[in-house]
């Protein structure tokens, strides 16, 4: 962006003279304008300040952003896996996060039973939280 600025006056004592002197002024200041008006003599500066709504937008946006990755994706992977856990049914194959794959014998409201191995018919109760995966449903 270009810092500097022409301010056009023209000396009191050469009314008569038609010459314009100018000279270059660097401003850090982008929203400073300076006109000339109808009186040749007279100079007058506007100065404009920031929309207070633009200089709050990245902030706002900053905001949205994290709403979304904090409290929206975390919800909707907890609604997918209530959905996996109530979709369960006798003999689906599933992981669970620890690993262990095993086939659903029984689903009851605060645990799922397991059959982990058909030689020795071994079973395991896990909590609902701990299904994984279904393995049946791929």
């Amino acid at each position: 962006m270009d810092n500097n600025m022409w301010i056009l006056a023209q000396a009191a004592g050469e009314q008569t003279s038609s010459s314009v002197k100018g000279e270059s002024v660097t401003t850090q200041e982008t929203s400073t304008t300076a006109t000339v008006a109808a009186d040749p003599n007279a100079l007058m500066t506007t100065t404009t300040k920031p929309n207070p709504l633009m200089q709050y937008l990245p902030f706002v946006l900053i905001l949205v952003v994290m709403y979304l990755l904090f409290f929206r994706a975390p919800k909707k992977k907890q609604e997918e896996h209530r959905q996996l856990v109530q979709s369960l049914q006798k003999n689906d194959k599933v992981q669970t996060i620890g690993g262990i794959i095993g086939i659903v014998v029984d689903v009851k409201d605060d645990e799922v039973t397991l059959k982990v191995d058909e030689s020795n018919n071994t079973k395991i109760k896990v909590a609902p939280s701990a299904i994984g995966k279904n393995l049946s449903k791929k």
